[in-house]
């Protein structure tokens, strides 16, 4: 058997099943590791043991009972701390809130915690999730497990949560996504991430970046574990009316047994990629795209639209306008403990010319109307989640296009979109995104699947040996 620590969500519940360990084992090998890992990862900004270690107990006399629990149960996750929990602080990545505690519960947490799931803590983030690298410079920036010699960006903003799941200190955690901060960490640290259709997940209790484009996604060591955790989270909640108009579907189903035989990708001119690709990021891609073919899927060599890529500059003049919006209070109080970076960028949405803001929300709308058309004859369009490999956070530049410029067209044009591994360069992940279309996460996931299943990749593991792991 496997050490519990290496385990996916979906392994560890078919083991709970068959009663081979508890949910208590569980959490006590995770809560061992994080004690030996996290003062060099910097994963976590508080770590609930004595209560992790409660509600595994319960966990597993729920089990004992015979009566039937759901996949999820007894089974350990990671949070985001942007996801509020009522009475416990939650920082938003910022250190100006080291000390805030939250009024409410986040509905991702409600419902994770309604499917039996144990929270092992809140993970580290980029200050108010704006930036895509995974720096922060007050509260610390984790280190990319990949690499104990270099501290490489772990990708933002969620940060922690990658670097988390990636060490085996958990086997799936919560991120968020406006501009690609689910999928960018997950490229980064070799994890799965899933980028759902906005209004997917409930927003509510999250701290929010852009009410236009923020989404709450599951982070995980295989597309099983994301199905599961979407099953979970996906549907209406009356206090996000966004989430109201959703169609009804179980996910981890749509993945079983499945086959993308006649499916369409389609895969863009690699001359359309911007200059600053890493060959070997290109190199995996194209290669993902031949497993694809070999698959019985039909990949298209197309040309994106000429304004694809250009959709990253509206992506960030939305999200910008909004975080200034709804922080310019402490953005604008230079006596506020915010990190000089985040400031500056918060405060262009400040300098935008009058209108600007308006006609690039109308702007977006006409373009998901012209993608969709374009988009229609195909399943999937395949892209690279992050055209370098993880850099070191000393040669980080926070103005930099790089970390999200192949991620943000997808929240801009409203499509889900499947993070996965797809290879390694010097021993650092390499990674390629699954885009779908609006609400489509059953196709993209069953997509991912079939790659996971005809690779590896989802399974290497970072050396932790200097750890003591």
């Amino acid at each position: 058997m496997a050490n519990l620590h290496d385990m996916t969500l979906t392994e560890l519940g078919a083991g709970l099943s068959a009663r081979k360990f508890s949910s208590r084992e569980i959490v006590d090998a995770l809560l061992a590791r994080i004690a030996k890992a996290d003062k060099k990862l910097h994963a976590f900004t508080e770590v609930y043991a004595k209560e992790a270690r409660a509600l595994a107990d319960a966990a597993d006399t729920a089990r004992s009972s015979g009566f039937p629990l759901g996949p999820l149960h007894g089974l350990p996750v990671v949070y985001k701390d942007l996801c509020d929990i009522k009475g416990r602080v939650g920082t938003g990545g910022s250190r100006m809130w080291e000390k805030r505690i939250a009024t409410e519960t986040s509905a991702t947490v409600e419902r994770l915690t309604a499917a039996g799931m144990v929270p092992l803590g809140k993970a580290h983030m980029v200050e108010f999730a704006f930036g895509g690298w995974g720096t922060n410079p007050l509260m610390g920036a984790p280190w990319n497990p990949w690499d104990l010699k270099t501290h490489r960006v772990p990708g933002g903003s969620s940060s922690g949560t990658g670097a988390a799941v990636a060490a085996r200190l958990a086997p799936a955690g919560i991120g968020s996504d406006t501009g690609g901060s689910v999928r960018i960490p997950a490229a980064f640290n070799g994890l799965v991430g899933l980028k759902v259709t906005f209004g997917r997940i409930s927003l509510h209790g999250t701290m929010l970046l852009s009410w236009t484009l923020d989404s709450i996604g599951p982070m995980a060591r295989s597309v099983e574990d994301c199905a599961l955790m979407l099953n979970a989270l996906a549907g209406p909640d009356p206090r996000d009316p966004t989430t109201l108009d959703q169609p009804l579907e179980d996910f981890a189903a749509a993945i079983r047994g499945g086959t993308i035989e006649g499916l369409r990708i389609a895969l863009p001119d690699a001359d359309q990629l911007p200059e600053f690709m890493d060959p070997a990021v290109i190199q995996a891609w194209q290669s993902a795209a031949r497993t694809f073919e070999s698959l019985g899927a039909t990949v298209e060599a197309v040309r994106l639209p000429e304004w694809f890529f250009e959709m990253q500059r509206g992506a960030g003049t939305i999200s910008t306008s909004e975080l200034f919006s709804l922080h310019r209070k402490w953005i604008e109080d230079k006596s506020k403990a915010i990190g000089d970076g985040v400031r500056a960028r918060a405060l262009l949405g400040k300098a935008f010319v009058p209108g600007a803001y308006a006609e690039e929300l109308r702007n977006m709308k006409l373009r998901r109307v012209e993608f969709n058309e374009w988009m229609r004859p195909y399943d999937a369009l395949l892209v690279p989640t992050v055209a370098v490999p993880a850099i070191p956070v000393s040669e980080v530049d926070e103005l930099s296009p790089i970390p999200g410029y192949l991620t943000r067209p997808g929240n801009y044009l409203g499509l889900c979109g499947l993070a996965m591994p797809s290879g390694f360069s010097g021993g650092l992940p390499l990674g390629v995104q699954i885009l779908g279309k609006p609400y489509a996460e059953r196709d993209v996931l069953r997509i991912g699947k079939a790659f996971q299943d005809a690779t590896d990749f989802n399974r290497r593991v970072p050396d932790l040996k200097e750890l003591g792991l």
